[in-house]
């Protein structure tokens, strides 16, 4: 009876291998199950450019980033933190709080007479990775996995900005012109530099969401200049000149602590806040500390850099001489791995 039933168990098991595996000779060994990253190339015949091998990303999330540029992600900020960065925001606003290296700014619409300590003088803050409340979303576990899987695991964040769209005082100067965030940073490759944008309230095109142009991430930086528009420009809103106006647009409506993370190559903008509330959103661009800075002379970004030494030479009164990749080395902060190159 016993060597019955030993066969029995053993024939039991031969047959639940071949159910398993139907295509695996009795007695080979089970193969192990294939990663993310093979589906996705047995899927997608394509050679991944813009993102790593990774565990987190599906087939079909990797295989829309490669292709589109950008990769939507619901819910991944909680509402209490993003209350935490609004709190915060409205102290710096009132001079409550006072931020080393912060940068604000204005809409061009607004008169000198209503610079008041409010959110209703202020269109938008950056670099304030000297605000630790504010600098903490540059830190977030949730944000970071998904950084790790464009940039890999040596993160820098490299600029921060939070946004306060206002509502459009009528001359249409709360919009932003389509542009390339790459014309801005004196750093590569690009491919290994991406943005994370979270929605801290309903963004949709009656306050001014997001519009990109998908698979743009895939062609050149273009040359950039101010838009020629009637209600005038925000200082330093360039926007491309070139580039083809037939390509389907996308406008990204987002939830509260919706985040989308795009290509620093992504053509994209935003429209009018028709609202009369004032459309927020944070962010900060992250760079592998593997890249590298460029020189810029000689170059379309050049405008960049001789438009920062005239903002410097006006803020200190002094011929001041900026150097484009000198000024980004005193802003990144390694927020994950090790500092290598950045």
């Amino acid at each position: 009876m016993e060597e019955s039933g030993g066969r029995g168990a053993s024939l039991r098991l031969e047959v639940l291998l071949r159910h398993l595996s139907p295509s695996r000779a009795a007695g080979a060994t089970l193969a192990p199950s294939p990663t993310s990253a093979q589906l996705a190339k047995e899927k997608y015949p394509t050679q991944f450019c813009y993102t790593l091998d990774n565990n987190l990303l599906s087939p079909e999330q990797r295989h829309f980033y490669e292709e589109n540029g950008y990769l939507v992600i619901r819910n991944l900020v909680s509402s209490e933190d993003i209350e935490c960065f609004r709190n915060e925001f409205m102290k710096i606003c009132k001079n409550e709080v006072k931020v080393p290296g912060l940068v604000i700014m204005r809409d061009i619409s607004i008169a000198k007479s209503e610079f008041v300590a409010d959110q209703k003088a202020v269109t938008k803050i950056q670099d304030f990775m000297g605000d630790e409340e504010l600098f903490r979303y540059c830190t977030l576990p949730q944000i970071l996995k998904y950084v790790e899987c464009i940039v890999g695991p040596n993160i820098m964040a490299m600029h921060t900005m939070l946004i306060n769209k206002p509502p459009d005082p009528g001359k249409k100067s709360s919009r932003h012109p389509l542009h390339q965030d790459l014309h801005f940073f004196p750093f590569r490759p690009a491919d290994r530099i991406v943005c994370a944008w979270t929605a801290m309230e309903r963004i949709d095109r009656r306050n001014g969401c997001l519009v990109v142009l998908p698979g743009s991430h895939k062609g050149p930086l273009k040359q950039h200049d101010y838009p020629e528009w009637e209600g005038g420009v925000n200082k330093i809103y360039h926007g491309v000149r070139d580039y083809d106006k037939n390509t389907p647009r996308v406008h990204l409506v987002m939830e509260k602590g919706d985040t989308v993370f795009f290509h620093p190559l992504l053509i994209h903008g935003s429209g009018m806040n028709r609202t009369e509330g004032f459309r927020k959103a944070i962010s900060c661009h992250y760079a592998s500390s593997d890249c590298y800075y460029i020189d810029v002379k000689g170059t379309s970004q050049e405008k960049v850099e001789e438009e920062i030494q005239e903002l410097a030479r006006k803020k200190y009164g002094a011929e001041i001489i900026v150097i484009l990749k000198d000024a980004w080395m005193v802003r990144g902060r390694l927020v994950k791995g090790k500092r290598i190159n950045m």
